[in-house]
């Protein structure tokens, strides 16, 4: 328990008079921060000609509510263990108060960064709080999961709302419940918050109405000043991309060259963040002649660019650059996230063509296989995709990058949008420099054809594994692809989850090297091995299920990459002199990081 002389003072305000005239300006901004909200509202129904349920849950609760009505004696027995629950809990806290030992009746799970301020344990209050909390929170997943007769998909959405509106009420989000945030405000007797609603009033202004939250120091991080300097020069550019090649940093390479495709999400810089996490750098200096394409920030009058233009546009292109730059015909691709998907079609295009010029190909955190793609799929059902093709029909023909940003968020809502509603809003902090949040906020638009494409024909039919997809005129079979693949996956992926990205397995009928590795969808593949950070699992057995592959895997502490670089160097050639980018056929058109990359 904490020093019942000590918290007293940390929970008393330091100058009253200046309280008051602090809570005077925040009156005065909540104020104004209704009145941009609403006029912001305003203008959003008049402009974007959407559905006014997007995401589709009126009818989602609608046919949860008729199941569960047909069994009530389910709501009864969860009542019945809700008030057993609290009993406990409301007994563990009176052992405490009276300075018993008092085990707590619940815990947060790991991982769980909420309730790590001291007076979460310490103080009686707010542990009775955090575990009442936990315990309601738990109750209520538990009883809207367990209803009996839905289907799976509506299971899947009904359990990830019921998740995102347990995650929304932690009292970690509210200035009366936090301890942190209490005591921020009393020592500094409000500034926190008059401090908070200045930034949350520039977020709405940034975002034109919408909440925009900053997650990092936006002013701080440049494209080219301090993020994606390894040298390299745009070799060739069409309207889909500028092709970039890194400038040598041996005096021989691999005589075939490495051809990056990264997700048109976000920009390709997440392989080139700095100088200590940058993968391109590490791997121009493992020997290889390193291209990566970067893709554009497509605006209306590329709204009519479909998937197979990202095909012919975006990696045959990049092919036949590349045979221009360095006289290659045969090259090694790496495909990340939907950069991987694109590739995995491309490649069963490729084999039904009879085109050979990949020879191996790697995947980061990548699906082919959708058919448990994770917490994606809760936004893809018919009556979403009809709102967001009027969305993006209303809006020029493309999907905004923000738009886009705020789904990926919903994933991971504790740690990538209230945690910045507590340090930016209630804390009243600035937000931190990092560069990774960074590239996670310098979005890209999405061509509205091609999106709804990758929606449809991906997420929501499965047509690719299924050999359905047709690009080009081709049923695409993956299992004529018999190349050399290396797949790697991360254990704690929201977006690409590993027993998705195992399905790969399957699909491919060459030789398959599965690989996984710690961490999430960023963190698992930028893991530089100077940083001794993370382990990976290997296996070389590729049973049928990922359960069995883990559970022969052997544990390898640091980063994959060396063992990637391995068995990348097998598929690579022999050593030739070092390529400088313009010595071929194609000559500089600029510096990278390029215009592409620097289109907001």
């Amino acid at each position: 328990m904490a020093d019942p002389q000590k918290a007293p003072n940390e929970y008393q305000v330091a100058d009253p008079a200046e309280f008051a005239r602090n809570m005077v300006k925040v009156a005065v901004q909540s104020q104004r921060l209704m009145t941009d909200f609403l006029k912001g509202q305003a203008r959003k129904s008049k402009s974007n000609g959407q559905s006014q349920d997007p995401l589709n849950l009126g009818q989602t609760f609608v046919d949860f509510l008729g199941h569960a009505m047909r069994d009530p004696n389910h709501f009864v027995e969860a009542n019945v263990r809700f008030w057993q629950d609290h009993l406990a809990l409301w007994q563990q806290t009176a052992r405490g108060m009276l300075g018993q030992d008092a085990p707590p009746v619940i815990e947060p799970a790991s991982g769980d960064k909420r309730f790590k301020d001291k007076d979460w344990s310490e103080n009686q209050i707010f542990n009775f709080i955090k575990q009442s909390y936990l315990l309601s929170a738990r109750s209520m997943q538990r009883t809207m999961g367990e209803v009996k007769g839905l289907d799976e998909k509506t299971r899947k959405k009904i359990d990830f709302y019921t998740k995102q509106f347990a995650d929304a009420l932690s009292p970690t989000n509210f200035l009366m419940t936090n301890p942190e945030v209490l005591r921020a405000t009393f020592q500094s007797n409000g500034e926190n918050l008059v401090k908070g609603l200045n930034n949350m009033l520039k977020d709405l202004e940034r975002g034109k109405g919408q909440l925009q939250i900053q997650q990092t120091d936006m002013a701080f991080f440049e494209v080219g000043r301090n993020l994606a300097l390894t040298p390299a020069k745009i070799v060739f550019q069409n309207d889909l991309m500028q092709l970039i090649q890194y400038m040598p940093t041996t005096e021989q390479q691999y005589e075939r060259p490495l051809v990056i495709f990264p997700p048109w999400i976000n920009k390709y810089y997440i392989l080139d963040l700095g100088e200590k996490n940058s993968f391109v750098k590490w791997a121009t200096a493992q020997g290889y002649t390193v291209f990566v394409a970067s893709w554009v920030n497509p605006d209306a009058t590329l709204a009519q660019k479909t998937f197979e233009d990202y095909m012919r546009e975006g990696i045959f292109a990049a092919l036949d650059a590349i045979e221009k730059a360095c006289g290659a015909k045969e090259v090694n691709a790496i495909g990340y996230c939907i950069g991987g998907t694109l590739l995995s079609a491309t490649l069963a295009y490729m084999a039904a063509k009879g085109d050979n010029r990949i020879k191996s190909a790697t995947f980061f955190a990548a699906q082919a296989d959708f058919s448990e793609s994770g917490d994606l799929q809760v936004f893809i059902d018919d009556a979403q995709l009809q709102s967001m093709e009027e969305m993006m029909k209303a809006s020029g023909g493309y999907l905004d990058g923000a738009k886009m940003a705020t789904t990926f968020n919903m994933l991971r809502s504790n740690d990538l949008i209230w945690s910045f509603v507590v340090n930016n809003y209630l804390l009243g902090k600035d937000p931190m420099r990092f560069d990774l949040l960074y590239w996670n906020s310098d979005t890209t638009r999405m061509p509205a054809q091609m999106h709804l494409f990758y929606l449809r024909e991906c997420y929501k039919e499965n047509n690719l594994a299924r050999g359905k997809m047709v690009l080009g005129g081709e049923k695409l079979d993956m299992s004529k692809v018999k190349i050399p693949v290396y797949l790697q996956s991360a254990k704690e992926d929201h977006i690409a989850p590993y027993r998705s990205v195992y399905k790969s397995t399957k699909l491919f009928k060459g030789p398959v090297t599965f690989m996984m590795a710690g961490s999430g969808h960023i963190a698992g593949v930028i893991n530089h091995p100077d940083a001794n950070k993370y382990q990976y699992w290997t296996n070389e057995k590729i049973p049928e299920r990922v359960e069995d592959w883990i559970a022969g895997a052997t544990e390898t502490p640091g980063s994959w990459w060396p063992h990637w670089d391995k068995w990348l160097s097998k598929q690579s050639g022999k050593k030739v002199d070092a390529r400088v980018p313009g010595d071929g056929k194609l000559k500089v058109i600029e510096d990278a990081p390029g215009t592409y990359a620097k289109m907001k």
